[in-house]
């Protein structure tokens, strides 16, 4: 087996490119974007490729990868981003299986690598592996609370990923539905080591993630988006990222509109005001409700219109009430997407009562800040997952408009399980 990578401006192109050297003889092993597209540059796009080199030279039918090429999903493909409740997640234990599978298609193209291998040197490997997990079920026995008030005794094995889970800030009685209905319907023979389980549960955790997938607007279609939340988390700088992404970093340049009601601070109008002047954007101001769609119809030649909203403490009832207003001022033909932003420093049960308290204004998504300035991110999958609200963008730090993530469901649970890591974005 020979492993090749190809590159291109686009997934498509990279598989063309593929195609001209090896045909359909190939085994997609991954897709991954290693350049973003930013202003100057284009983006560029990787895919590795597994192949075996005689068949390659049959080009022939009879090869071992039935499906051609440009068919076969990656074999790292991202989970699909629909909502699971726990028992359907964990139900769906035979595709879970065949991701993590030591004896998926992938894993056996793995063993007959290593049949070259000399046999004492097989025996030694399994040995080191064997007592490197012992070793690491004995550390992570001794979890900070002694241990799960969940009826189920919870196997050594499951030591380690309860641990992550727990110290994420997950809440605890999601973690232990979870971790009891895991325990129901895991396979026996996925329990051999706490790599095999830990692969399952992130599985299973990345299935019961909401997300909203970024779309574009149709042809004549507007998409009007109000950013609400507290005061401090950072939904001025978010808009200016939304507004340069969309203007400057996609296939085509949309024209970007500007609606600020936070006339209460008037450094937040001034700092939106100064970034609407460098990306040469429209911008609207509203004092009173009834202004808002007047401001709304002057910026009707755009294909987005952003909205800043000041920022009140979520049991500022009257501050949430003027956004009500507005929103119910609103006599035009758009539909306005409501987005809760919230940092993902604060705790879940805080996370819970600001969107109890902003759930008045019919919030449609939800956008987590400062992913860079914390180590937990349990808060987050509990708040989704309670709520069934999906997830729109990620911001993990104050560069506009680098810092601005589209939200996955894989992303968070590599975050939730491994810690935040940039070099990942």
């Amino acid at each position: 087996m020979k492993v090749l990578t190809f590159t291109g401006k686009s997934p498509s192109e990279a598989l063309k490119n593929a195609r001209i050297e090896i045909g359909d003889e190939g085994m997609l092993i991954e897709t991954r974007e290693i350049q973003k597209k930013a202003l100057g540059k284009e983006p560029l796009y990787e895919i590795v490729v597994g192949v075996d080199e005689e068949d390659v030279k049959k080009h022939n039918a009879n090869n071992l990868y039935k499906k051609p090429l440009q068919n076969q999903k990656p074999i790292k493909q991202e989970s699909k981003d629909v909502l699971y409740n726990i028992s359907n997640a964990a139900a769906q234990i035979s595709e879970i299986a065949d991701v993590t599978s030591p004896m998926s298609e992938y894993s056996k193209v793995k063993t007959q690598v290593r049949q070259s291998e000399p046999k004492e040197l097989k025996e030694i490997k399994s040995q080191i592996s064997k007592l490197g997990d012992k070793v690491n079920l004995i550390q992570n026995m001794f979890w900070d609370e002694k241990s799960p008030e969940i009826e189920t005794q919870i196997p050594p094995e499951f030591a380690e990923i309860y641990r992550l889970a727990s110290q994420s800030g997950m809440d605890s009685e999601h973690l232990n539905d979870i971790m009891r209905m895991t325990l129901t319907h895991m396979p026996l023979q996925m329990r051999e080591n706490s790599t095999t389980v830990k692969r399952y549960f992130q599985t299973l955790l990345r299935k019961m993630i909401p997300i909203r997938l970024e779309s574009m607007p149709g042809i004549g279609a507007k998409k009007v988006i109000m950013l609400v939340g507290p005061t401090g988390v950072g939904k001025t700088t978010s808009i200016a990222k939304l507004a340069a992404r969309y203007s400057y970093l996609m296939e085509k340049k949309y024209k970007v509109g500007l609606v600020v009601l936070d006339t209460y601070r008037i450094g937040a109008v001034e700092q939106l005001m100064q970034y609407a002047r460098m990306m040469k954007l429209g911008i609207e101001t509203v004092v009173d409700p009834p202004e808002f769609a007047t401001a709304l119809d002057a910026l009707k030649y755009c294909d987005y219109i952003l909205i800043d909203t000041m920022g009140s403490s979520p049991y500022d009832k009257g501050k949430i009430e003027k956004i009500h207003e507005c929103l119910n001022a609103n006599d035009t033909e758009f539909n306005v997407d409501v987005v809760l932003t919230m940092p993902s420093s604060i705790k879940y049960d805080d996370m819970k009562i600001t969107y109890e308290n902003f759930s008045n204004l019919g919030i449609d998504t939800l956008m987590f800040t400062k992913l860079d300035e914390t180590k937990g991110y349990g808060n987050i999958f509990s708040l989704a997952y309670d709520t069934k609200k999906p997830i729109s963008y990620f911001s993990v730090g104050q560069e506009v408009p680098e810092d601005l993530v589209c939200a996955t469901s894989e992303f968070l649970i590599e975050c939730l399980l491994h810690g935040f890591n940039r070099s990942k974005i």
